[in-house]
């Protein structure tokens, strides 16, 4: 099974983050798209960052009606701070009948030769890309590379950090979020203060 691993603090998750990833998986060779919570970050301020288990909370709610969707709580359990690099040799350890993709914006591209390992991750495994308002694919090194693959997602320019500042406001922003990860949100007073 071909799963593309779509990370995010999802703090909350919109429907941004649905409509890229239900694209994925609609349209594109993967048969799954898991939606990996990445943990609080110990060394980090916590600042407005909800607890782990409520994102991952938000998460199923959000996908229990695609199929193709899956929440992750992999990173939970993996020694922090984590690195995408461990997490996919720990889940190929884990599924070995899986193959792993990862699923990042255009913006996340053009840093990935940043990233811890990245040659090893490229040499492993296919990347989806979508695109973001924000950057231009002409200036991507990696674009051309065997194991990348942009696809043309809609775009979407949902911000969590303006939900979260509206919520504050307290502005509806009910139409940005599923109707059960809304209620979820009211009904835990979160984001409010």
């Amino acid at each position: 099974m071909k799963i593309g691993l779509y990370f995010g603090t999802f703090n909350p998750i919109h429907v941004g983050h649905l409509i890229i990833a239900n694209h994925m998986a609609e349209h594109s060779d993967l048969d799954q798209v898991w939606l990996v919570v990445t943990p609080h970050n110990p060394l980090k301020k916590k600042s407005t960052l909800l607890d782990d288990y409520h994102r991952l909370q938000m998460v199923y709610l959000a996908t229990e009606d695609y199929p193709k969707l899956k929440p992750s709580d992999i990173e939970f359990k993996l020694p922090q701070p984590n690195y995408t690099v461990n997490t996919l040799v720990h889940l190929e350890e884990k599924y070995p009948n899986h193959e792993f993709s990862l699923i990042m914006g255009e913006d996340n591209l053009k840093s990935l030769h940043k990233w811890k390992n990245y040659e090893a991750i490229l040499a492993h495994h296919e990347i989806y890309v979508y695109p973001r308002i924000s950057s231009e694919t002409e200036n991507l090194e990696l674009k051309n590379h065997a194991k990348i693959h942009l696809i043309d997602a809609p775009v979407v320019e949902i911000s969590s950090t303006t939900i979260r500042n509206n919520i504050k406001s307290a502005k509806n922003i009910r139409p940005l979020l599923s109707p059960k990860v809304w209620e979820y949100i009211d009904h835990n007073l979160f984001y409010k203060k």
